[in-house]
């Protein structure tokens, strides 16, 4: 294992112990910047989970261990779903797409708007 792969793997062992765990280090910023960019000099290219991990770092929970696998296999569907609408072309359209998803299948939002439609009961 050359310099730059023992750099990355180092990196991933700390991110995976220190963030994606039962406990979410203080530096956990910290630990994630260089793990891409030792991937970056490795010459991987970022997918769309690396992304996610690295702009939405906020969003996770205190307690990723707790994450039930329910979820983990709903984020794969809907990745997906999204691979075979946009035929592997990765690009902000897709993402803004995905994300709109997101905030579309939330059922808990309170919208600000009603609705002009009439909805008949049966």
């Amino acid at each position: 294992m050359n310099t730059l792969e023992c750099a990355a793997r180092k990196s991933f062992v700390q991110v995976v112990n220190n963030f994606l765990g039962n406990t979410k280090a203080a530096n956990h910023a910290r630990l994630i910047s260089p793990m891409i960019e030792a991937f970056q000099k490795l010459g991987c290219l970022m997918s769309i989970k690396m992304h996610f991990l690295f702009s939405h770092m906020e969003k996770f929970p205190e307690n990723l261990g707790a994450m039930s696998d329910e979820q983990g296999e709903r984020f794969h569907q809907d990745m997906r779903q999204m691979e075979e609408r946009y035929q592997g072309r990765w690009d902000a359209v897709m993402m803004a797409d995905y994300c709109w998803s997101l905030k579309r299948d939330n059922t808990a939002a309170a919208h600000t708007r009603e609705s002009k439609k009439r909805r008949f009961m049966p």
